[in-house]
C-alpha cells in the first residue's frame, strides 16, 4: 500500500478484529468445562462461508460429528483422499498426495463460495497453518472446532474398527499431547472462531448454526438510494435527501437526526461521511440516526477508519481534513463522541444486496472479493488499490480495477472524485466532489437513475483539479476477446442458460471483427424466424392448402394449440431485415454511445454489417426517421434521446445484388436461352407428325415455371437513387418499413403488444406524409419521395373459424398481389405456453410464388411438393427461440444500463448461433 493515508493503519494483522466483525462473533477459545449436572447443549456458530477445521486425535469422533452436522458434499476427509490416491485409506505413505488432493478440492470449493469442512486430525500446527493460508487465499474465515475427547475413548473407538484395531496406543497419546499444546495458540495461528468441545457429552450435545455473514444482505431488495461521498457537507446532504423524497426529522435544537422515505426506500451511504467539510458531526448525527432507525445502511470510508482510530486514542496524522473534523468534534459532548466511535467501529466493509445483484462499498471491489471476509477485502473496500506510482501532485495513482470488471453484480462506490458519475463495466463511482465544489450524487436502485445537487461552495481546495480518471469514468477498455472466445454460456432471463459452441463463436468473431459496425452502435441483432409447419393438404382447395408448401392454416393451428387466441398477421415486406438506431441528435449519440462527431446512429443488417458503404446515405435516412419521430412527438412521449427500431429495408436487391446475379438471374437467363429453342424443335417435330405431345407438354410447363420464377424475383428488384435519372432524390426508391420499437432510453419495449407497437409506427409514417405534403411546391422537384412504408396487418381469433378464414383470404390476396407473405405473431408479446416455456414470437408464412425463388422454378409440381414436405423444422424452431431469448436479453441489459461487454455478449451469441448448420431454405 503506497497511499500515505494507508501507512497509518498497519498490515493485515491489524484487521483481525475486522474479520471477526464481518464474519461472526468473536473467538470462543476459553470455554471451560462445566460440571456434568450443569452441562447444556452447545450452539456452535459457523459463518455460512468459511473453512471449518476439525481438530482431534484419531478416534475422537470427527467423521461422525461432520456427518451429523454438515452435508456430505461439504466434508473433505483425509482418509477418503488417501483412498483416492492409493486405494487404501490407512496407507500413511500416501498422505502427502492425499493432502495435495484435499487442499486442491478445498480451494475449488472456497473459490466457488462453498462452506468447506476438513475432516483430519489437524493436531499439528504445520497442518493447520496450510489450511489457514488456504482460507486467507480465498478470503474466508478459518474456524476451528476442537473435539477434546479422553484418550481411553479414542482407543476404544479405534479398537472397534477393523481397519484400525492394530493402531498403537502411542499414536493416540502423541495426538493428545499435540492437541494440548495447540489449544492456547489457535487464535494466534489465525483462526477467527474457535469452538472447544470437552468430553463426549459436549460433543454429542453440540449443535451447529450457520451464521449469515454481516456483509450478506442479499435478502434486502430495496429500493435503495445510494449516496456518494459527503465529507461533512451536511446542508447539501439535506438537500439531496429532500430531492430523493425523504422527510427529515429534527431534534429540539433543530438538528437533523433521521430521515425516512414515505415509500419505504432505504438510503445507502458509501462512506467518507467526514473530514474537509463544514459539519462532519452533523452528518454523523443524521446518518447514525437513519441507520439506527433502520432507514439507512452505511459502509465505512477510509476517512471514517482514520477517525475511528483517532477516537480510540491511536496516534494518527491530522491530515486530509481530519484536523477540521477533530476541531468540530471538540464542540460535541463525550456521549456523542463515544456514540460516533461505536458507530464507526461497527461498520462493515461492504454489502451484497438485492439477491447478489448489487454491491456497495467505498473504494470499489473486484468480483472475487464480493461477500468475502478478510483484512485484504476490507483494505481494498476502504482504499482500493494503487499502481505503486504517484502523480505530479504527489497522490497515488489508482489501479483501474473497474476497466477489467466483468462481474454480474453492479458495484457502486465512491472514494475517487470525478466530475460526473458514469457507468463502466457495471460499476459506477458516486464521488462527484461535493466538498471540492462539485455535486453530491445519489443513484436510485433498481431504477439506475442519478440524482444530484450542487455544492453550496468550495469547502476544501482539491490537491488537483477534478478530472474524469476514476475507475468509474468512461475511458475503460470496452470489450475483450475473452468475453466471446471459446465455448460460452450466456445467462438469459427468458430461457435460462444458453450455450454457444466454440466453432460458432469463431465464425461470429470473423464476421464481427472484419465486417460489423462499431459495437457501441450494435446493441441488438434480430433473431431468425421460424417457418410454419409444412402444409399436408393434398386436396381441398386453396383455403385448405392444396398445392402449397406453407399455408397460414398451419400457423393459426400451432398458436391455437399453444393456447394463444389472438394473433396479429403482419405483411412480410419484400426487403432485407434492418435494425435502425437513431439518436435525437449527434450530441445524444456522443453522450449515450460515445461515438465520434458526424454519427447520429446506425442502420445495419442481420449480421451487423452496415447497409450502405456511404455513411452520408445512412445519415440521410436517419435524419428522415428523426424528423418523423419529432413530428410524431415520440421523443417527448417516450422520454428518450434515441430509438431502436426493427424494420425491413427495400428493395431486396439493395443488399442481395450478388445473390440475384449469380444464383437467381443465372437460372432465369439460362431458361430463357434454352427453352425457346427446345420448344421450337419439339413443335416442329409435332408438325411433322412425330408423337412428342407428352414431352412437349412437360417442356411447356417447365418453360412456364421458369417464367414464373423470373417474375417472382424481379418483383423484389428495382432501381434506386443514383441508378435513376439525373436529379432524382438519392433516397428515391428506398423504402424503410419499421414494425417495432425495440428499446428506448432506460427501457426495453419488446414486451409491448404488437398492435401498440404498430400504432406508434403508424404515427411515424403519418408524420412523414405530413412533412412531404407540406413540402410540395416548396422544393424544385415538388417534394421528396416517401421513405417510410406502412405494415399492413390483420388481427385473427384462432378459435373463430370465420376469423381464421378471413386471415387465410387476406394472405391469399397479399400473395396474389406479389407479396412475400406474412408473419403471424401473438398479439401480446413474451407469451409462455402451458409448460412455462417461451412460445415462438412469430411464424413466417411465405407465399407460393415467393417460395419458387427459394425452392426452384418447378417446386410446385406434385412430385416435388411430396418430397419437399418432408422438412425437418425442429432445429430451425429451436434456433429461432434461442436467438429471440438472446435478443431480449441484450435489450434488457441495455435498458438496465449494463456495460457494453454485457450487451455485446448476448448480441455476439445471436450472430454465433447463425452459423449453426440448418437448411437455409427454411
Amino acid at each position: 500500500m503506497t497511499d500515505a493515508d494507508r501507512t497509518e493503519y498497519g498490515d493485515e494483522n491489524q484487521h483481525q478484529h475486522e474479520d471477526q466483525q464481518e464474519g461472526g462473533r468473536a473467538p470462543e477459545s476459553k470455554n471451560q468445562p462445566q460440571p456434568r449436572a450443569q452441562r447444556a447443549p452447545r450452539t456452535l456458530a459457523v459463518p455460512d462461508l468459511s473453512l471449518v477445521v476439525l481438530i482431534g486425535a484419531t478416534g475422537s469422533g470427527k467423521s461422525t460429528f461432520a456427518a451429523r452436522h454438515f452435508k456430505p458434499t461439504e466434508v473433505l476427509s483425509s482418509d477418503f483422499c488417501r483412498g483416492l490416491v492409493s486405494d487404501d485409506e490407512n496407507d500413511q505413505s500416501a498422505s502427502r498426495d492425499a493432502f495435495d488432493v484435499l487442499h486442491f478440492i478445498a480451494g475449488k470449493r472456497l473459490a466457488a463460495g462453498r462452506l468447506t469442512v476438513i475432516d483430519a486430525t489437524n493436531v499439528q500446527s504445520e497442518a493447520r497453518a496450510q489450511l489457514v493460508r488456504l482460507a486467507r487465499e480465498h478470503d474466508v474465515l478459518p474456524v476451528a472446532i476442537v473435539l477434546d475427547v479422553p484418550e481411553q475413548v479414542c482407543a476404544a473407538r479405534n479398537a472397534a474398527r477393523a481397519d484400525r484395531a492394530g493402531l498403537p496406543r502411542r499414536v493416540i497419546q502423541r495426538h493428545q499431547r499435540e492437541l494440548r499444546r495447540s489449544l492456547r495458540h489457535l487464535e494466534r495461528e489465525g483462526f477467527r472462531k474457535v469452538h472447544i468441545l470437552r468430553g463426549q457429552e459436549e460433543v454429542e450435545a453440540a449443535e451447529i448454526v450457520t451464521e449469515r455473514r454481516f456483509n450478506d444482505l442479499r435478502h434486502l431488495t430495496g429500493p435503495f438510494d445510494i449516496i456518494g461521498d459527503i465529507h461533512g457537507c451536511r446542508s447539501e446532504l439535506e438537500s439531496l435527501l429532500g430531492r430523493l423524497g425523504y422527510a427529515l426529522e429534527r431534534d429540539a435544537l433543530g438538528r437533523p437526526v433521521d430521515a425516512a422515505h414515505p415509500e419505504g426506500r432505504t438510503a445507502v451511504f458509501v462512506g467518507d461521511l467526514v473530514d474537509r467539510g463544514p459539519d462532519s458531526p452533523g452528518v454523523l448525527r443524521l446518518v447514525m440516526g437513519m441507520v439506527g432507525a433502520g432507514h439507512a445502511l452505511c459502509v465505512p470510508g477510509n476517512h471514517e477508519n482514520k477517525l475511528g482510530r483517532y477516537l480510540k486514542g491511536r496516534n494518527v496524522q491530522h491530515t486530509h481534513g481530519l484536523a477540521e473534523t477533530i476541531e468540530q468534534l471538540e464542540k460535541e459532548d463525550d456521549t456523542f463522541r463515544a456514540e460516533a466511535a461505536e458507530f464507526i467501529q461497527g461498520l462493515v466493509s461492504h454489502y451484497v444486496l438485492d439477491g447478489g445483484g448489487l454491491v456497495v462499498c467505498h473504494a470499489g471491489l473486484p468480483e472475487k472479493y464480493h461477500g468475502r471476509t478478510s483484512g485484504r477485502v476490507r483494505s481494498f473496500a476502504l482504499y482500493g488499490d494503487t499502481t505503486g506510482e504517484t502523480d505530479e501532485f504527489g497522490l497515488p495513482v489508482r489501479y483501474p480495477w473497474a476497466e477489467g470488471y466483468r462481474g454480474r453484480a453492479a458495484v457502486v462506490y465512491g472514494h475517487t472524485p470525478t466530475p460526473r458519475a458514469n457507468w463502466l463495466n457495471n460499476t459506477i463511482c458516486l464521488d462527484t466532489g461535493c466538498v471540492f465544489g462539485g455535486t453530491m450524487t445519489a443513484l436510485r436502485w433498481p431504477e439506475r437513475e442519478l440524482v444530484d445537487v450542487p455544492a453550496e461552495k468550495v469547502w476544501y481546495e482539491p490537491a488537483k483539479p477534478l478530472v474524469t480518471e476514476a475507475p468509474g469514468g468512461t475511458d475503460g477498455r470496452p470489450l475483450d476477446l475473452n468475453d466471446v472466445a471459446g465455448r460460452r454460456i450466456v445467462e438469459t432471463r427468458y430461457m435460462g442458460r444458453l450455450a454457444v459452441r466454440e466453432e460458432n463463436a469463431a465464425a461470429a468473431l470473423e464476421v464481427m471483427s472484419r465486417f460489423a459496425i462499431d459495437p457501441r452502435l450494435l446493441p441488438y441483432l434480430p433473431p431468425t424466424m421460424a417457418p410454419c409447419a409444412t402444409s399436408k393438404a393434398e386436396t381441398g382447395g386453396e383455403a385448405a392448402g392444396e398445392g402449397y408448401l406453407e399455408h397460414p392454416a398451419e400457423a393459426f393451428a400451432a398458436y391455437r394449440e399453444d393456447g394463444v387466441r389472438e394473433v396479429v398477421c403482419e405483411e412480410k415486406h419484400m426487403g432485407s431485415r434492418a435494425v435502425v438506431l437513431v439518436c435525437r441528435d449527434e450530441a445524444a449519440a456522443r453522450e449515450r454511445f460515445e461515438v465520434p462527431e458526424g454519427v447520429s446512429g446506425a442502420l445495419y443488417t442481420r449480421s451487423g454489417r452496415p447497409f450502405f458503404d456511404n455513411p452520408e446515405t445512412t445519415e440521410r435516412i436517419l435524419q428522415r426517421v428523426r424528423e418523423s419521430a419529432e413530428r410524431a412527438g415520440l421523443w417527448t412521449e417516450l422520454e428518450t434521446d434515441w430509438l431502436l427500431l426493427d424494420a425491413e429495408l427495400m428493395p431486396w436487391s439493395l443488399k442481395a445484388t450478388g445473390l440475384l446475379r449469380k444464383q437467381y438471374a443465372a437460372v432465369g437467363a439460362a431458361s430463357g436461352a434454352v427453352f425457346p429453342g427446345a420448344l421450337g424443335a419439339l413443335e416442329a417435330a409435332a408438325a411433322r407428325g412425330v408423337d412428342v405431345s407428352t414431352l412437349l407438354g412437360r417442356q411447356r410447363d417447365r418453360a412456364s415455371d421458369a417464367v414464373a420464377f423470373t417474375e417472382a424475383y424481379r418483383r423484389y428488384c428495382w432501381r434506386v437513387g443514383a441508378e435513376r435519372p439525373a436529379g432524382t432524390d438519392e433516397l428515391a426508391g428506398i423504402r424503410l418499413a419499421p414494425f417495432q420499437i425495440l428499446a428506448v432510453q432506460g427501457r426495453s419495449l419488446a414486451g409491448l403488444a404488437h398492435t401498440e407497437q404498430l400504432a406508434m409506427i403508424d404515427r411515424l409514417i403519418e408524420a412523414e406524409a405530413e412533412a412531404e405534403a407540406a413540402a410540395v411546391g416548396t422544393e424544385p422537384d415538388g417534394g421528396r419521395t416517401a421513405l417510410l412504408a406502412p405494415t399492413r396487418r390483420l388481427v385473427v381469433d384462432t378459435e373463430d373459424e370465420a376469423s381464421v378464414a378471413a386471415g387465410i383470404a387476406w394472405w391469399l390476396d397479399l400473395t396474389a398481389e406479389g407479396g412475400e407473405g406474412m408473419v403471424v405473431k401473438p398479439l401480446r408479446a413474451l407469451i409462455r405456453g402451458g409448460n412455462g416455456q417461451l412460445i415462438q414470437p412469430g411464424i413466417k408464412c411465405r407465399g407460393r410464388e415467393y417460395l419458387r425463388i427459394i425452392y426452384g422454378p418447378e417446386y410446385t409440381r406434385p412430385e416435388n411438393l411430396r418430397r419437399l414436405r418432408v422438412r425437418h423444422l425442429g432445429h430451425k424452431r429451436s434456433l429461432a427461440l434461442r436467438e429471440y431469448a438472446l435478443g431480449l436479453e441484450a435489450l434488457d441489459r441495455m435498458a438496465d444500463g449494463d456495460p457494453l461487454w454485457r450487451v455485446h455478449e448476448a448480441v455476439f451469441a445471436v450472430l454465433a448461433l447463425e452459423s449453426e448448420p440448418v437448411d437455409p431454405r427454411l
